[in-house]
């Protein structure tokens, strides 16, 4: 068995990397679509018209947890299966999923049409958009970084990571298309529906991975030594093939990895849904700042703009000099740059908001970019999928699920934002010294895990 790293021919390669960058894009778009509607749109048509307008706030950011609390099963889920039947199937189910569960949201009636059936439906359609995602991003991580050169593992997992920043561009382009098509009434009543229902493309992307891609040359390899008969029984092959779940494998092989990896997202999930959910339902509130729709989610997507290279420079540089410096760097500059964000959004401007949403973005991508190609390298191949996409999804569950709703609950509290500062500052600290205390990973043969 050569000792040498097997990795895709270059042509292949680009599409793999387009594959990815595409599957990961639309399926956050269709995450992203929910995250912009429930901070604009979900509370009026999902819940009692009665209900005071933070507690519906608070009640729609909370189905828009619930995807975050499904995202770890779907890690368990679609993580034994991608380290059993392959990292190429598993992707097509998740993004097959994704597509359905968006497009079914489009078509929900109102609760002004069936009352509680409402809310509750968005909830189970949420659930299982949680669940995709909790399996998607393993798949597309793992098809680019197992398929990518030893020395440019960053830049091409940065591909996958990409699908975060351009399914938000996405999502805001739709939305204010939508906006500026059609009027409030108009949009309030049907329009948001629009970008939900073009979400069925997703499953025609899915087909093409399916009959276009192969599976990662590391799963095959490790499909082809499984398949040998009579192997020794000292070897670690013959223990592979005799192995439990490699959900449980992974969790107690790794328990000190998968809990890192999750401290070490933390702060990337708190300050990203900060400042694409909230910061949106906080500058548009009427009894607030009152800014239209529109200057919010222009600035959202601008910012949005500047984090694509960000990360992409991140992840090249994390190549050559290691994922640990740049990760941490990009965490100590936004536990700063928390107390100087919500100042620049109290100026009204749309300048200063864009300014403060963009520099944040950009401290995110530094941590965001080296991520993909940072998980992979921590876990062995027959647990990688398993491994990684839990470390990855508890992280989001910790993080990102909680952070509009805590960030609501501090601002209707206290009536200032300085403790939504704090509560940044508190998630970049821990994902510091997680980070910290994770070995460097970026010289690591895959095969040698």
């Amino acid at each position: 068995m050569s000792s040498a790293t097997v990795t895709a021919p270059s042509g292949s390669m680009r599409r793999v990397a387009l594959t990815a960058l595409a599957g990961t894009s639309i399926e956050w778009f269709d995450f992203f679509l929910y995250a912009t509607a429930a901070a604009l749109v979900f509370p009026t048509v999902f819940f009692a018209a009665d209900m005071p307008p933070y507690a519906s706030l608070i009640a729609s950011f909370s189905t828009f947890a619930v995807g975050f609390l499904a995202r770890p099963i779907g890690a368990v889920v679609f993580g034994h299966f991608g380290d059993r039947v392959g990292r190429k199937k598993t992707l097509v189910v998740a993004l097959m999923m994704m597509g359905v569960a968006t497009t079914l949201i489009g078509l929900l009636p109102t609760y002004a049409m069936i009352g509680a059936f409402a809310p509750v439906s968005l909830v189970l359609l949420r659930f299982v958009q949680g669940l995709a995602v909790g399996g998607q991003w393993g798949g597309a991580m793992l098809l680019v970084t197992e398929n990518a050169p030893p020395d440019k593992r960053g830049f091409y997992g940065a591909f996958a990571q990409a699908g975060a920043p351009v399914g938000l561009i996405l999502a805001n382009l739709a939305f204010l298309i939508v906006t500026a098509s059609v009027s409030q009434e108009a949009f309030m009543a049907w329009g948001w529906r629009i970008p939900f229902v073009a979400s069925v493309s997703l499953i025609g992307l899915s087909l093409y991975v399916q009959l276009r891609l192969e599976d990662t040359p590391a799963f095959r390899e490790l499909q082809a030594l499984t398949a040998t008969p009579n192997l020794p029984t000292d070897t670690v092959v013959e223990q592979v093939v005799a192995r439990r779940s490699p959900v449980l494998e992974a969790i107690t092989t790794y328990p000190k990895q998968i809990a890192l990896a999750a401290g070490a997202f933390l702060a990337a999930q708190v300050t990203f849904y900060i400042m694409i959910t909230f910061v949106i339902a906080y500058g548009t509130d009427p009894a607030g700042l009152g800014l239209p729709r529109g200057t919010m989610l222009a600035a959202v997507l601008l910012a949005s703009v500047v984090q694509i290279p960000t990360q992409f420079m991140a992840a090249m540089y994390s190549d050559k000099h290691g994922r640990r410096g740049v990760y941490m760097l990009g965490a100590a500059l936004m536990g700063v740059w928390g107390f100087v964000l919500f100042p620049l959004v109290d100026t009204g401007s749309f300048l200063w908001i864009t300014v403060g949403v963009s520099v944040g973005l950009i401290l995110i991508g530094m941590m965001y970019g080296p991520q993909a190609a940072f998980l992979t390298e921590m876990f062995s191949t027959h647990v990688r999928y398993s491994g990684a996409s839990l470390g990855y999804q508890l992280g989001a569950i910790l993080g990102g699920a909680l952070a509009p709703i805590i960030a609501t609950a501090i601002l209707a509290t206290y009536g200032s934002t300085l403790g939504i500062s704090v509560y940044i500052a508190v998630a970049c600290g821990l994902t510091f010294l997680s980070v910290f205390l994770l070995s460097e990973t970026y010289q690591r043969n895959l095969r040698e895990v």
